[in-house]
């Protein structure tokens, strides 16, 4: 017994010749598409739309999703090689393909066929866009406590409230919102929220102002009003009054992607600092000769290579059913990520006066890992899963 596993094969991550080709032609756009144009992207804050329609056209859009839902399939663990690749050279490159998710897999694991059958293929063909509207001013971890109403008037529901934070809402056709239908119970404050599916160019949706965030300049998070907005009663998703449900189930499923993300990041980083190193001179010497840098670079590739493995196995665990993925992708969101942070900061300091200024491509790292470390569940709300998950695993406890 490998505790709290059962068996060193838990942890086994699958990779196949598929996943490596893959791979091989995400890196292959991003080092000949994207690169050349993140100071672009950085600059006008938006993605550019034949950029978007490139990964539209060789099946981004598409990856992880079922064929019988208009994707290319693939799994969690070709999304994660996908995240981490586009991430690599843009953060918020990846957030636009991957923000999908945060739509298709409640609707997917919990909507009825209908829904299924409307809204997921044209989302996996890149013929419309989806975001997820869950955060309020005064509810983003604690999802309990959003005050979005939802009060049934005949076959559908009318919804008022107001989310923020939305990444993607201004280019989004679909939206996942929760909204509460009931008040909460003394002893089950989750109970009472309902997700729908809510289309942007109905009546009384409006997308507000964007939030200028530290990091993921070209994808910066917008508000959404919703001002009695009329939606159909089969576009719930999941059961009435037990969203809460449905929306830790989707992060649990989503959360491996911001994991990728760190990965992406930090590889970048350690590739421009390692480089650097190699180039510049100082006291008549490499400046990877110096013992301290060696020590800062070693340290560097341990944390990433250990974010690497975390993450890949989280998926793996994911693409299998397995019930110990929810505590491997908070493990692997939480490690990474600060990993991601670590290794950008120490690719500025490795920098020196070049690490700071924009026009090296360095400082961005930094911003956009602060990012990563925060939404999807803040880290400090994965150590308490990962502690939770660990009890439930071990001794069968809940706190």
């Amino acid at each position: 017994m490998v505790f709290p596993f059962k068996s060193v094969e838990d942890f086994r991550i699958e990779l196949t010749e598929e996943h490596e080709l893959f791979r091989k032609s995400v890196r292959d756009f991003v080092e000949s598409k994207v690169m050349p144009r993140w100071r672009e992207i950085e600059e006008s804050n938006s993605i550019p739309e034949d950029l978007y329609r490139e990964m539209v056209a060789m099946g981004f859009t598409g990856v992880g999703i079922p064929e019988e839902y208009g994707g290319q399939g693939g799994g969690i663990l070709m999304s994660v090689i996908l995240t981490e690749e586009l991430s690599r050279a843009s953060t918020a490159l990846s957030v636009t393909v991957g923000v999908r998710d945060l739509f298709v897999v409640p609707v997917l694991r919990h909507g009825s066929e209908y829904l299924k059958k409307k809204y997921v293929p044209p989302v996996a063909r890149g013929e419309a866009r989806a975001a997820h509207a869950n955060t309020e001013p005064g509810a983003g971890s604690d999802v309990a406590g959003i005050q979005t109403r939802a009060r049934k008037v005949n076959n559908h529901y009318v919804i008022s409230g107001r989310k923020i934070f939305i990444t993607g809402a201004r280019e989004a056709d679909y939206l996942l919102v929760s909204a509460r239908t009931e008040p909460p119970q003394p002893d089950r404050r989750w109970w009472g929220i309902t997700t729908f599916v809510v289309e942007k160019e109905w009546p009384g949706v409006r997308i507000g102002q964007q939030f200028k965030v530290l990091g993921l300049r070209g994808e910066q998070p917008y508000e959404v009003i919703l001002d009695e907005v009329k939606v159909p009663e089969e576009n719930v998703v999941g059961k009435v009054n037990e969203g809460f449900k449905v929306l830790m189930d989707t992060y649990d499923h989503t959360r491996v992607g911001v994991a990728a993300q760190g990965v992406g990041i930090a590889q970048a980083a350690f590739e421009k600092a390692l480089n650097y190193a190699l180039q510049r001179e100082t006291f008549g010497q490499p400046l990877i000769a110096h013992g301290i840098i060696m020590e800062k670079i070693a340290d560097m590739y341990m944390k990433l290579q250990a974010a690497r493995l975390l993450t890949y196995w989280a998926a793996t665990l994911a693409d299998k059913g397995r019930p110990e993925f929810v505590v491997a992708a908070s493990l692997a969101k939480a490690y990474a990520t600060e990993a991601a942070e670590w290794i950008a900061r120490q690719a500025i300091q490795i920098h020196g006066g070049y690490g700071v200024d924009f026009e090296t491509g360095v400082e961005r790292y930094l911003r956009d890992a602060i990012i990563t470390t925060i939404y999807e569940g803040t880290n400090e709300i994965q150590r308490l899963i990962i502690v939770r998950q660990l009890l439930r695993q071990a001794f069968g406890l809940k706190i």
